[in-house]
This record gives C-alpha cells, structure tokens and sequence, in this order.
C-alpha cells in the first residue's frame, strides 16, 4: 500500500513539474542558472553589435575613398556598391595605360634634353676653339731694327689693314712694306715690314698695338 502511494505521489510530483515547465515558468534551479547568463549573453551581443557598426563603417569609408578615385563624371552619380567596384575595375586599365605613356614621354624628354645639352657643350667648346683661333700674330726679325710681322685674321672680324698701318704709324714705326691676301676658309693673312729704331717699342709696346680684339 505505502509503495503504491509512494508511486502515485512521484507520478504526481513529475506531473506537476512537467506541467509548471509548459506554462512557461520552469524549476526554480533553471530560472537561477538562466538569470546567471543573461548578463554574459546580453554582453556578446552587445559587442557583436558594436563590432559590426564599427567593421560597416570602415566598409563604408572605404568604398567612399574608393568612389573618390574615379573620374569626375562617374563620382557625379550615386553609383551602389557593386556599380562603384564595376567602375574601379574598368578604371584601373585605363590608369596603367596612361602611367605608361607618361613614363614613355618622360624618357624623350630626359633624352631630348641630354642631346640638346650635349650639342650646346659641343657648341660651347666650338665657339672657344673659335675666338682662341680667331686672330694669331707672328714676329720675325730680319736685322737688328726690321722686323717682319705676320697677322692672320677671319675675313669677318673687323681690323681692316688701313687702320692697323695707321696705328703704327702714329707711334713711330714706318711702314717699309705691306701685302694681304685671303686663302680658302675665310682667313686673311697680313704681311707687314716694319722698321723700328728703339727695341723696346717691339718687345713691349708693338705686341699691343697688333692685338686683334675678339
């Protein structure tokens, strides 16, 4: 008898249990443990929400970044995401292509600028081997007062013979003889027999008044 009562009351006992938990109000000792990881729960959703703000928008600024890099005309819409990304992928090629001209153009112009300052040294060096050579005087002496000197000259440079026989004239050299003439290139030689009575005007003073200007 006290075994079938025992019976009945477990019955009972798991019956109300089981009835308490389908209403929705579940064994004191579940309501602890659930209230004990509400707090834990709440916490990692609360961060998995801010985590997912945070990693929208730093997509959004990078899709803003990458919009910006496009052609004005396409920045000018309000192109979506996969609009924008279609455009980058078309705009990319386009890029290389002019970095690749731009490169090539750099490199004739660093060319065209090292021959044009190799042809201006070349003609530097030209016009000093030109103006070294413009003019060259020689004196030969033939006794101890006639001397004969020798003037070369390019037929462009402006030191006409009258003018240089009138020079020495005024500072006392007489003037025996004087020929010229041209040969090819445009060079003219002048022949002068001077005679002179004081050494010193031939060794210091007639070297000056021969001098050719450049």
């Amino acid at each position: 008898m006290s075994n079938t009562l025992n019976n009945y009351f477990h019955r009972e006992t798991e019956a109300s249990a089981a009835s308490f938990a389908e209403e929705g109000h579940p064994p004191f000792q579940t309501e602890v443990e659930h209230n004990r990881s509400t707090p834990s729960t709440m916490a990692k959703r609360l961060y998995h929400n801010a985590s997912e703000r945070d990693r929208r928008k730093k997509i959004n600024t990078l899709y803003s970044t990458l919009r910006s890099l496009l052609p004005k005309a396409d920045q000018a819409e309000k192109l979506s995401v996969p609009d924008t990304v279609s455009c980058m992928l078309k705009y990319i090629p386009e890029l290389e292509q002019q970095v690749e001209v731009l490169i090539q153009k750099k490199e004739e112009l660093i060319s065209r600028i090292s021959t044009q300052g190799e042809q201006i040294h070349q003609e530097n060096q030209r016009t000093i081997v030109g103006r070294s050579s413009l003019s060259a005087v020689s004196a030969n002496w033939l006794n101890d007062n006639e001397v004969m000197i020798q003037i070369s000259i390019y037929k462009v440079h402006k030191s006409p013979l009258a003018d240089i026989l009138l020079n020495l004239e005024k500072d006392g050299f007489l003037v025996l003889n004087a020929s010229s003439f041209e040969c090819f290139g445009g060079r003219i030689f002048h022949n002068l027999h001077l005679q002179v009575c004081v050494m010193l005007f031939v060794n210091c003073f007639l070297p000056s008044k021969l001098k050719v200007n450049g």
